[in-house]
């Protein structure tokens, strides 16, 4: 099995997205708090991060969350879970959900979501991490995505094992197997500067 013991999710905090993108994120974090995983996450109690943090915590899991000052106005940090922190930046953010987790999930969601993203798989494209990375590709959110990054190595400016920095699931239900299976498509990923 692969060991993981805190799992980092980025995901929207929008209220107004989608009832299959919230029941995902519901059932997320059953599976999360069934295999005695800690989730680390923005630490917000709005939309997708809202929603998994509550799920984690109604199956008795736990939950370590970060939140930047000036977006606890809009995010609301959830000060009901197992240990929340407030920082400054959103680098700071970054940087303490980065060290605390063992690995990485991208749910849906927006701007912020793929800025988390972007900067994850980079640091593993230049060595500084070898932690596993997951797209959870529910109804087909991150697609168009997936084929971007096709096309980027197709005109060059990623080489074709990029794309094994990181795994794609679609169903929250695949999450078991893949952890069951014990490796995975990034296990022989070599960085950019290896």
């Amino acid at each position: 099995m692969l060991k993981i013991k805190s799992l980092a999710v980025y995901c929207g905090s929008s209220n107004v997205c989608l009832d299959v993108y919230k029941q995902a994120a519901q059932d997320l974090g059953r599976v999360i708090a069934s295999h005695d995983i800690e989730l680390v996450y923005g630490g917000g109690k709005q939309g997708l991060m809202g929603i998994l943090a509550q799920s984690v915590l109604d199956n008795q899991g736990q939950v370590y969350g970060v939140i930047p000052k000036f977006l606890d106005k809009v995010e609301h940090g959830f000060e009901g879970i197992s240990e929340l922190h407030y920082v400054d930046t959103m680098h700071e953010r970054k940087q303490k959900m980065f060290e605390r987790a063992d690995a990485f999930m991208i749910m849906p969601g927006g701007f912020g979501t793929l800025d988390e993203a972007f900067e994850i798989m980079t640091w593993k494209q230049v060595g500084l991490h070898q932690k596993l990375i997951i797209f959870m590709d529910i109804d087909g959110y991150w697609r168009p995505l997936i084929d971007h990054m096709s096309h980027m190595v197709s005109q060059g400016f990623i080489g074709p094992d990029d794309t094994n920095l990181f795994s794609i699931l679609t169903r929250i239900e695949d999450l078991d197997s893949f952890m069951l299976a014990g490796k995975s498509n990034q296990d022989d990923y070599v960085g950019k500067f290896a």
